[in-house]
């Protein structure tokens, strides 16, 4: 698969030739769904808590008398149906994060960047130098690209200019290749790849 590479400025820069096994897949929506179902789950704080009845202070004492008064045979005030007692089954601390193998992680990838070939979403540039960090140069740049909602990959590093001027861009995530996941892929409409983003995506499934 080839495709047009440009430059920042809008300008063209020859061309690239993608792995189709990478690249050239029919996206399968289920793959897709279970590893952002992965990757949502796995970052959730899991913080949520409620107090038992072992946790709320009450008194401990019984309520009255076991027998004789016609009521249920209550032995704590700290129960759950009285009012300020303990919550039953509320939620406690733990982790949500769930396995998936990692065969299914690395396809799922593959599947999210065919995905976005297929629709014509996927830009390869150049690279991402630019000469100052103003975010107001940034938007105009972008503006002028049509890069609304875009996830855009740098090489092993990104550049500093470009990653300090865009990271005030609402709706435009820049990442090192080395964090590219596919909940991002997703989200925005458009997929920019440098070539040295293209080089160490082959290189990692080659």
């Amino acid at each position: 698969m080839k495709l047009d590479v440009t430059t920042l400025d809008g300008g063209s820069a020859g061309s690239v030739e993608l792995n189709e096994a990478i690249f050239g897949l029919e996206p399968r929506a289920d793959i897709l769904h279970r590893m952002v179902r992965y990757q949502l789950a796995k970052r959730r704080a899991g913080t949520h808590a409620v107090k038992n009845r072992s946790d709320v202070d009450r008194t401990s004492k019984k309520l009255y008398k076991q027998k004789g008064t016609g009521n249920a045979r209550h032995g704590a005030a700290s129960a759950p149906q009285f009012r300020g007692g303990g919550r039953a089954f509320g939620p406690v601390v733990r982790d949500h994060a769930h396995d998936l193998p990692k065969k299914v992680r690395a396809l799922a990838l593959k599947h999210a960047l065919s995905s976005k070939a297929k629709t014509s979403t996927l830009i390869v540039v150049d690279d991402l130098k630019v000469e100052n960090h103003k975010t107001k140069a940034m938007v105009e740049r972008l503006g002028k690209l049509g890069w609304s909602s875009a996830l855009i990959i740098g090489g092993p590093e990104v550049d500093e200019n470009f990653g300090r001027a865009a990271r005030a861009v609402p709706k435009i995530d820049v990442l090192p290749v080395q964090g590219i996941n596919v909940y991002d892929i997703l989200r925005r409409d458009t997929l920019v790849l440098t070539r040295a983003a293209v080089d160490a995506l082959e290189e990692r499934f080659k």
